[in-house]
């Protein structure tokens, strides 16, 4: 692995290019999120949308205002992000080589000794050429910024991977308490959005009922879900909506949309 940072790909396009801008962004979708309802246990993972931010950011900030409410009991010290490759094709997973990863927040450090310790364990290829033009990962980023930027990240982009072995890593992940895990999905595309709400609702129910037989039309993010799904019921945990909508809901027109939601699994 090289001492690099990684540039931010899609800053100016999925968020703002200004640092000012993009906290005043950020702030106002974190101040404007309902406060979820408390949880019994402690979250082991959140399933967040990765659109631009003025599309899937009111979505996203639920998740991450969980986050940050949670932050004072638990011990985690860094985030393992699993998220879908849109740019590049991918079989199984692949970490990036880079040191660190740069917003216009700033750098966020990765956890390469964590890294490291992964790879001894599991296939895990290391492929910047697919993370650097892959925002899936990178659009969650600004709210880790301002809601918790003491932890350490580890990116991992999740390929045509099945559920199993997903499942197996974030098992291992779990035995970790210092590890919070963070799955990047949007939902359904380019539907009517009466069609979208209807599609994404059988998609919440098959969240919510552990079932990990997702489909891309159903989830960008389905090979990364389902491994969530499956662990969570090999685990006995559960999961719960903290909300849902689509982009003809935030900032886009109905007749073509993307659905987006918010999970926790505890």
């Amino acid at each position: 692995m090289t001492a690099a940072i990684r540039p931010a790909a899609v800053a100016g396009m999925f968020y703002p290019a200004s640092a000012q801008a993009l906290s005043m962004l950020v702030d106002d979708l974190l101040e404007h999120a309902q406060e979820p309802e408390q949880l019994p246990r402690l979250p082991r993972a959140l399933v967040v949308p990765h659109a631009g931010l003025v599309y899937s950011g009111p979505i996203a900030a639920l998740a991450y205002r969980l986050l940050q409410r949670e932050l004072s009991r638990a011990q985690w010290r860094r985030v393992v992000l699993l998220g879908p490759n849109h740019r590049l094709p991918l079989r199984d997973m692949a970490l990036p080589e880079e040191a660190g990863w740069h917003t216009p927040l700033g750098d966020m450090q990765l956890d390469r000794p964590f890294m490291q310790q992964l790879q001894q364990s599991f296939e895990l290829a290391v492929r910047s050429d697919v993370h650097l033009p892959e925002h899936s990962l990178e659009v969650q980023l600004p709210f880790l910024q301002r809601v918790a930027p003491e932890l350490a990240l580890v990116p991992i982009l999740v390929g045509q991977t099945e559920s199993e072995q997903t499942s197996r890593l974030i098992r291992y992940l779990w035995q970790d308490p210092h590890t919070l895990v963070l799955i990047s999905s949007d939902l359904s595309h380019y539907h009517s959005w009466q069609e979208a709400r209807r599609l994404d609702a059988i998609t919440t129910g098959m969240i919510l009922a552990e079932e990990p037989q997702l489909g891309s039309e159903q989830a960008c993010g389905c090979h990364a879900l389902n491994g969530l799904l499956l662990a969570a019921r090999q685990a006995k945990l559960e999961l719960s909506c903290l909300g849902q909508c689509t982009s003809g809901d935030t900032a886009g027109d109905k007749a073509q949309v993307v659905g987006y939601g918010a999970y926790v699994c505890f």
